[in-house]
């Protein structure tokens, strides 16, 4: 199984052809070339290589609303891939929470940012967890653009039909009427449903409007997520997943093929295919191609349905693929973390340092000595280390790995001595913490402790083949 080709940079910095993976180990092993970058790999040579002859590669995009396919091609040779996973749902789940502790401290009537009305927006605005999506797919066509003469950037610009994948058999002046023409909700889910509760069959009660996926969990207030249920099964299902509610495997399948999928998915693309494609233009020559034509191409090539092999299989040239590559870099949206100063309580106010009364067993505040509460410390910046950076170090003797009040995780698990590679969790001020085996550890030292890689926002790992 072969990985992804390596990318080549001439001494001055500027791109050369990418090579396979046995003639990179080659450059290294005779000392012509080093290693720049770990994801992706790059190799810069040691000596100028003057008129060099470069191919032409071509950039494929499957834009996504949760992940993103990249490839390279060159000729028919796809010598390339990767999968982008966005973290859009996280970015919004966080907006939701800071608006919710705004909120609550305006009804207390306490310090407050003032609430703004008529804020327009300005032409082509996206929210948060959309833009999260351009700009990420921005960041990587800078960087193989950078390091390969990429001579064009293919896009899947995909338009979806949002009634036509609500109901295939929509036409003409349907699109205008829409499906709740002539009927209020309520009598709408009454038709629907059978006019009886989904979940016990009970009829001729006073029926109530319920949502399949609770909103607490990301359910929405679409017709599709509608439902009826008694007065009694409604409370009793609460906010549970209707999978977890029902027992019975066949009545739970007969409701959820009856209700429409959401079009949650579909709508983000929608949003940013048009932002997507006018930001590339930028940077490169741009083709857009449809999403039938990569179906097509992938579906006459028996090729299997991954994201990034749809990538491959987008535009024309995707028509007669050979794939070099069956281990795709997998690229997962981390962040910087966040400027969230203080850490907070549930209702949004600073954090405070509570202690265990011996003699009670209640949790207590501790206070400072002039009476005042006592909140834990802003977060501090180190200089040494950062979130996210990927080290490799040593244990010189077995080490006992913390527990975790807030998880419930009181034992604590014995690490065996040894050299070790991860991802930093948390900076401490001599050293750091990292998690191994899903166990966090600390390294109380810098010594002998390299990095494989600086943190740039992004979590890197090979698929399994």
């Amino acid at each position: 199984m072969l990985t992804n080709h390596v990318f080549v940079l001439n001494a001055d910095k500027s791109f050369l052809n990418m090579v396979h993976p046995a003639r990179a180990r080659k450059l290294l092993t005779q000392e012509k070339a080093a290693v720049l970058r770990t994801y992706p790999f790059v190799l810069i040579l040691k000596k100028q290589v003057f008129n060099p002859t470069l191919k032409e590669y071509f950039l494929k995009i499957d834009p996504g609303s949760k992940w993103t396919g990249f490839a390279i091609q060159c000729g028919s040779d796809i010598v390339f891939r990767m999968e982008l996973q966005h973290r859009g749902m996280q970015i919004r789940s966080d907006l939701l929470t800071r608006a919710g502790f705004r909120r609550g401290r305006r009804s207390r009537n306490l310090r407050h940012r003032k609430k703004r009305f008529n804020k327009r927006k300005r032409l082509g605005w996206l929210a948060p967890s959309l833009m999260h999506r351009v700009l990420t797919v921005k960041t990587w066509i800078k960087r193989f653009c950078k390091f390969c003469p990429i001579v064009v950037i293919e896009i899947e610009q995909v338009k979806f039909d949002m009634q036509k994948l609500a109901n295939s058999l929509i036409s003409g002046i349907e699109y205008q009427q829409g499906e709740l023409m002539g009927y209020e909700i309520r009598e709408y889910l009454l038709e629907k449903w059978g006019r009886e509760c989904v979940y016990c069959g009970v009829k001729d009660v006073q029926l109530e409007i319920e949502h399949i996926t609770p909103k607490s969990k990301g359910g929405s207030d679409r017709i599709s997520n509608l439902t009826l249920a008694c007065h009694n099964c409604n409370q009793r299902k609460g906010d549970m997943n209707i999978s977890d509610f029902l027992d019975d495997r066949q009545k739970l399948s007969k409701i959820l093929n009856q209700a429409k999928s959401p079009l949650r998915d579909a709508a983000a693309v929608n949003s940013t295919r048009e932002a997507i494609s006018n930001m590339a233009s930028k940077y490169n020559n741009v083709k857009n191609w449809t999403g039938g034509r990569t179906k097509m191409n992938r579906v006459k090539q028996n090729l299997s349905k991954a994201h990034s092999i749809d990538a491959a299989c987008v535009g024309e040239s995707g028509s007669n693929i050979k794939i070099l590559t069956y281990q795709p870099l997998i690229v997962i949206s981390k962040g910087h973390g966040n400027r969230q100063s203080r850490k907070t309580n549930e209702r949004g106010f600073p954090a405070l340092i509570t202690e265990t009364c011996q003699k009670t067993g209640k949790e207590i505040v501790k206070k400072n000595p002039d009476g005042t509460v006592k909140t834990i410390a802003p977060k501090k910046k180190y200089t040494h280390i950062h979130t996210g950076d990927i080290v490799r170090f040593k244990l010189d003797k077995p080490c006992m790995t913390k527990g975790n009040k807030k998880k419930g995780i009181e034992k604590k698990v014995r690490v065996p001595c040894g050299s070790y590679t991860a991802r930093v969790k948390t900076p401490t001020p001599k050293g750091f913490e990292v998690l191994i085996n899903n166990e966090r550890v600390n390294v109380s030292t810098m010594r002998n402790v390299s990095f494989a890689y600086r943190a740039d926002g992004y979590d890197y790992k090979f698929a399994h083949v």
